[in-house]
């Protein structure tokens, strides 16, 4: 097991499944954990239980907000003078289009545009460490998925939970390859995953194809706990330590789609969420 004392580990998404295996798996190495969730109630309850695995802490921030997401990044910031890994874990489904405060389609929102805002105002504390590292969940559901640059909001075309899901895993990828290219000769890598189909409510949010999908397919599911082994494996395994822009999947390099590989589409991606999330100019 890799010793990760000292390292401070920010996991969003991590009061229940994958991402509380997540953090609880780099508490249990020695890290320091910050565990974000929606709401004060959980991440404290989430604190007192995980303490027995080691140094955690709790963050709070709503990410269908945008000025939540900001708030969340100040907070840490301001707590801590580098960052040395981020996991960009929390994620959601829906059964039918809901939109934000901000007016985003909320899948886009929560999955996409707020690990991107989060991670670009938290890259000073990552550059701050020896060698830190961005891992964000994606998922196998990016195949056949696709950006429409013309209605990322969902607001012409049919909305579907499945697509609006797939969609937004998709742009996860297309962020990462982004990102790591940015950050090419600097001391951090950003890797993306997929973690399995693993046995959280999730799907069942996605209306009667994805009940019927978790209904058929759960016995074969993943527990949270392999769910979160690539994850952890991404945030602290020698093995990674400069590897960098790439699509994991058990823990080992895999191809993703050609979508999730064009290069055009992910700075076109960027560009246009530098301008949704403000950060442009």
């Amino acid at each position: 097991m890799t010793d990760l004392s000292g390292r401070i580990c920010l996991v969003t998404g991590a009061t229940r499944g994958i991402g509380r295996a997540t953090a609880e798996g780099l508490a249990r190495m020695g890290a320091q954990v910050l565990l974000h969730g929606r709401d004060s109630a959980s991440v404290g309850a989430v604190c007192r239980e995980m303490v027995r695995y080691g140094q955690v802490a709790g963050v709070v921030g709503d990410f269908s907000s945008l000025a939540a997401v900001r708030k969340l990044a100040k907070d840490v910031a301001a707590q801590h003078p580098r960052l040395d890994v981020l996991v960009n874990n929390a994620g959601i489904g829906a059964l039918r289009r809901e939109t934000t405060a901000d007016g985003f389609e909320r899948v886009f929102a929560v999955n996409h545009l707020a690990p991107f805002l989060l991670t670009n105002l938290l890259l000073e504390r990552l550059k701050a460490s020896p060698a830190a590292r961005v891992v964000t969940v994606s998922s196998m559901a990016h195949r056949g998925a696709a950006l429409d640059f013309d209605d990322l909001n969902w607001e012409r075309r049919k909305y579907g939970g499945l697509k609006a899901y797939g969609a937004s895993k998709l742009a996860n990828i297309l962020f990462t390859a982004e990102l790591a290219r940015r950050l090419a000769g600097s001391r951090v890598t950003a890797n993306c995953l997929h973690p399995g189909v693993v046995a959280t409510n999730i799907f069942t949010r996605m209306g009667i194809g994805g009940r019927v999908f978790t209904l058929l397919f759960r016995p074969l599911m993943l527990s949270p706990g392999n769910g979160a082994k690539t994850s952890v494996y991404l945030a602290s395994s020698p093995e990674v330590a400069n590897v960098t822009g790439k699509f994991f999947d058990k823990c080992r390099e895999v191809a993703p789609t050609p979508a999730a590989q064009d290069a055009a589409a992910a700075r076109r991606l960027w560009e246009i969420s530098e301008r949704l999330t403000g950060l442009a100019g």
